[in-house]
């Protein structure tokens, strides 16, 4: 084997070189006892000008190796701990300024940054005009296209007559219809029929006359309210207790028999309030009461539904005393349209398949690498996969099969992207900051990520206690009872405390990852030009990149905000805005449009920032010039700002 081809543990040691192969040659090609370098073939080029430059020629991208295993490329390049070793005394001394940095960039020119690092800024702006136009179109989609999210119909129970003293259970009272029942007007009229108040039962067909239900509206929410007067010998009592006995039947024509879909004995505690004196004069006025939560439904399988309602007394056991004297029930049945649900729908279909691809090639193109793939991006692989999970239309099997847990289900996808979506947000500021001396370990992270996780299950067990027992009882609320209240209020008040500590300790960590990388823009002066420059770019675009986050998490506190407060709809000229399924589609596609951007602008590119940034700068060498440049030699990431901060907090 001769001198130029040098084994990879060639016994030989740097300090044992040859002084001509760490001369400047001026463009000369080195000697042949120096064309490998540990291996490396060294060749001469002009890139510090007029430096001779330490570097291999660039390999293809792992990507580009097609049909050949990455195991047999070759001898691996030396790793930037080797660089750092070979610019230690007494190897170093014998360097030139110029020579030390064109030493070390050139070795390490070859790691691969990101896209969002190597990628030109006119592209750059193409990508981000191209998601901009997405983003407004998922906002058109829903304000122009879509009809409003949910609709609301309003019924008043007509009271039917239960003649037969030894009550079946099978029968169903029909308010109107061919096979209507017996109904009276008023109870004064019962009265005067002497018409037991156990002998009534309040009937309600869902939906109104000549029209049907679908799978398409998903669910079906049911509110309650009393029409209760007041009356001086039968006034409501503190804390009084409603107990309800309902009943729920459905059928699929107008001809068939009623089959029972639920029933239940519940408890709605009344909370009323008479606004004026309480006096002889005043009988007869409705107090103001609030609606009450009592059913909830998570598919519309049928198309008709009959709910029967009765009011139990029984004075002995107190059952219905002190309730005051009830007029009428009404009830509000909320569903989500069909219209909506349609679009809804094919925003998903679309959606899949997009995330899903950029996730594939992204995780393609990390596990390509030669290095490992790190915390930062594991964390945004499995952003992508949460993204994925809750974008699957599932949806489309609940109109062809009764699935009422998919309330339940979508909460739950709901609460894992989150939940990963802000996990996320803390790695991602804790890997770039200076003085996070312990990085690429998910473990250090447990301080922060820990109360995301415990507001999540709080949150979980809430949705459980409530709409994991509706699965069997569509009439049960945690809201019914004390105990269900406090206990929900405790789990919100929790997830909210997690919340804002959360967002607090977010905002300090975004401030001191702007601090830091900024507090870095005083090396910047004394570099050479092109090299600021290119710096300068990389903290622009990691600080765009930060706000642009922030961004999307204030849209959506903002339009959720909006649309509890505005009317629903906005007109515009000719067009009706239907802001509430705007707020839905935007921020549903600018999620995805986020998930999409972070996989895209984060994985490795085939690109290396190399010689170019250098040309015509030779003499604006500095020893900062050298420090920035040697940084990126120490850490291994996907990015050169990540790079940076790991390096620093080593230091």
């Amino acid at each position: 084997m001769g001198p130029g081809h040098l084994p990879l543990n060639s016994p030989v040691k740097v300090g044992q070189r040859n002084s001509t192969c760490i001369t400047r040659l001026h463009g000369a090609a080195p000697p042949r006892a120096c064309r490998l370098f540990w291996g490396i073939k060294l060749r001469s080029a002009r890139s510090c000008d007029p430096c001779f430059l330490f570097s291999p020629p660039p390999p293809p991208p792992p990507w580009k190796l097609k049909g050949r295993s990455r195991a047999v490329k070759g001898p691996s390049l030396p790793s930037c701990s080797s660089v750092d070793a070979a610019l230690s005394p007494p190897f170093s001394n014998t360097l030139s300024l110029c020579d030390r940095r064109c030493f070390t960039a050139s070795l390490c020119c070859a790691m691969a940054g990101a896209i969002i690092e190597n990628m030109s800024t006119k592209k750059l702006v193409i990508v981000g005009v191209i998601l901009l136009l997405f983003q407004a179109f998922a906002f058109m989609v829903g304000g122009l296209i879509a009809p409003s999210p949910t609709t609301a119909a309003h019924y008043l129970a007509s009271k039917c007559i239960d003649t037969v003293k030894h009550r079946q259970e099978s029968k169903w009272f029909m308010p109107w219809g061919p096979d209507q029942c017996a109904k009276i007007r008023s109870f004064d009229e019962a009265m005067a029929k002497k018409i037991e108040a156990n002998n009534i039962v309040f009937a309600v067909h869902i939906p109104l006359p000549h029209k049907e239900m679908s799978p398409w509206f998903q669910f079906m929410l049911v509110i309650l309210q009393f029409d209760i007067a007041f009356k001086l010998h039968n006034q409501i009592e503190d804390g009084a207790l409603v107990t309800i006995d309902v009943g729920v039947a459905y059928r699929d024509d107008t001809v068939s028999e009623w089959t029972e879909m639920a029933h239940s004995f519940e408890q709605r505690k009344l909370s009323c309030n008479f606004s004026t004196i309480k006096n002889f004069e005043n009988e007869g006025r409705y107090y103001e009461c609030d609606l009450l939560p009592f059913m909830e439904v998570g598919s519309v399988a049928h198309k008709y539904y009959l709910l029967n309602i009765r009011l139990p007394v029984n004075e002995r056991k107190k059952v219905n005393v002190g309730i005051g004297e009830i007029k009428d029930i009404r009830l509000v049945s909320i569903h989500q349209n069909g219209g909506f649900t349609k679009v809804w729908f094919a925003m998903k279909t679309v959606l899949t398949p997009s995330i899903l691809i950029i996730m594939i090639w992204y995780w393609r193109r990390i596990t390509l690498m030669s290095r490992p793939p790190v915390l930062l991006e594991k964390v945004i692989l499995a952003m992508g996969i949460s993204m994925t999970f809750i974008n699957i239309p599932v949806e489309w099997f609940s109109i062809g099969f009764n699935w009422t847990w998919m309330l339940l289900f979508g909460d739950i996808r709901q609460g894992i992207f989150y939940s990963m979506l802000l996990s996320f947000w803390i790695i991602f500021c804790g890997e770039h900051l200076m003085d996070q001396t312990e990085r690429n370990r998910f473990s250090v992270y447990w301080k922060q990520v820990g109360p995301i996780v415990f507001g999540s299950i709080c949150l979980f067990i809430f949705d459980m206690c409530e709409r994991g027992v509706q699965l069997t009882n569509p009439f049960y609320s945690i809201w019914a009872s004390d105990v269900g209240t406090e206990l929900a209020m405790a789990f919100i008040i929790v997830a909210g405390i997690c919340a804002c500590l959360y967002f607090l300790f977010l905002c300090f960590m975004v401030f001191q990852v702007f601090r830091n990388i900024s507090g870095k823009r005083s090396s910047l002066p004394a570099m050479s030009k092109a090299r600021r420059l290119h710096y300068e770019g990389l903290i622009f675009r990691f600080k765009f990149l930060m706000l642009v986050t922030l961004f999307c998490a204030a849209m959506t506190v903002i339009f959720f905000i909006i649309s509890q407060v505005n009317e629903g709809h906005w007109h515009w000229g000719e067009h009706t805005v239907q802001v509430n399924s705007a707020f839905f589609t935007g921020i549903y596609g600018m999620w995805n449009l986020y998930v999409f951007a972070i996989m895209f602008l984060y994985a490795p590119s085939h690109k290396h920032y190399g010689d170019e940034q250098s040309n015509g700068d030779a003499g604006a060498n500095s020893g900062e010039d050298i420090q920035l440049t040697t940084t990126v030699t120490h850490v291994e990431g996907p990015t050169e700002i990540y790079r940076m901060t790991g390096k620093l907090a080593k230091e």
